[in-house]
């Protein structure tokens, strides 16, 4: 058999190739795709080669191929069903692997889709893995004021994620006013950078911008952490250190999907926080607001370049595969 997948081949360049697709082994699923999704922020990185040289093997995706900065078939947000192999045919299933029309894994390597969550929806699983860490980071409980910089997929999953603790009051911040809609339709408020509430408990910097990380450390309040979740390649970030940083008590924490946070990884591994995951997203039918593109597989190369090259704003690209 033939499968398709999508390669980044060089700076804002991709297209799709064909390689050989072996039959599945004892203890292998063979999966086929239906939809996958771009996690703008990294991939945005890889396609421009802004991958750092010595985070080369640490930003590896489970099933990548090739090496960065490419010829790199790389992604991780692939929702398909079983089509032969160890587990039932049709059974709905998430791998963390890269944008392949179909593709042949180890069954451990598959989580099961709960009944009754769309299909479609599953692509915002990957970040919001992202999100769950940064809630877990943040340490944010019920009577809490947070704010989340930056209205991205990530920022936004986040600030519906800590919205739905008891208590806690989220403003979302982002440059970009239509931004409001997004927070309305996720259920907290919405702000400028220039109108943003200060003294606040908790913040969450996912803006991938310097300006978004300087807003993040003005407005925390006394002994308030600042989590950040945007990754900046191998660009220098400028950090704003003096001004009331130290008389304030600030910390900064870095918040990373790679790892668990050392309080939960004695009882939790990557399985049960993916299963935590995916339930979750049963629960949350105007998370799909954050899916705001879609195009087929065949046309992957030109929107994975629209896309997380920067163009037009764009949240989540959902891409559609049997067409």
């Amino acid at each position: 058999m033939q499968a398709r997948a999508l390669w980044i081949v060089g700076e804002q360049q991709a297209e799709l190739r064909s390689e050989a697709l072996p039959q599945p082994k004892a203890g292998e699923v063979r999966v086929r795709t239906e939809f996958s999704g771009v996690s703008r922020g990294t991939e945005s990185l890889v396609l421009r080669g802004g991958v750092p040289e010595d985070q080369r093997e640490t930003m590896r995706a489970p099933f990548q191929a090739g090496a960065f900065p490419w010829p790199v078939k790389y992604g991780y947000t692939s929702v398909g069903r079983i089509e032969a192999g160890a587990l039932p045919l049709g059974t709905p299933v998430f791998c963390l692997f890269p944008h392949q029309d179909a593709y042949v894994v180890p069954v451990e390597a598959v989580t099961r889709v709960p009944d009754g969550l769309p299909l479609q929806r599953v692509v915002l699983a990957s970040n919001l893995e992202t999100a769950l860490n940064a809630a877990w980071d943040s340490g944010v409980g019920p009577g809490d004021r947070v704010s989340v910089v930056g209205g991205g997929v990530v920022g936004g999953l986040t600030a519906w994620l800590l919205g739905r603790i008891p208590g806690v009051e989220v403003e979302l911040i982002d440059v970009r006013s239509e931004r409001r809609a997004l927070a309305d339709a996720l259920g907290v408020s919405f702000a400028s950078p220039e109108a943003a509430r200060p003294d606040r408990d908790c913040v969450i910097e996912a803006s991938g911008a310097s300006a978004g990380l300087a807003t993040a450390i003005a407005i925390a309040g006394v002994e308030a952490r600042v989590v950040v979740l945007s990754w900046y390649g191998a660009g220098a970030v400028p950090v704003p250190l003096g001004g009331g940083f130290h008389s304030r008590r600030l910390t900064l924490r870095s918040s990373q999907v790679g790892r668990l946070p050392p309080e939960r990884a004695p009882r939790f591994d990557l399985r049960r926080r993916l299963a935590t995951v995916l339930s979750l997203l049963t629960t949350g039918p105007e998370l799909e607001v954050l899916v705001d593109s879609e195009g087929s597989f065949a046309q992957l190369p030109d929107d994975l370049v629209r896309v997380a090259g920067g163009g037009g704003g764009v949240l989540c690209h959902r891409v559609r595969y049997g067409e």
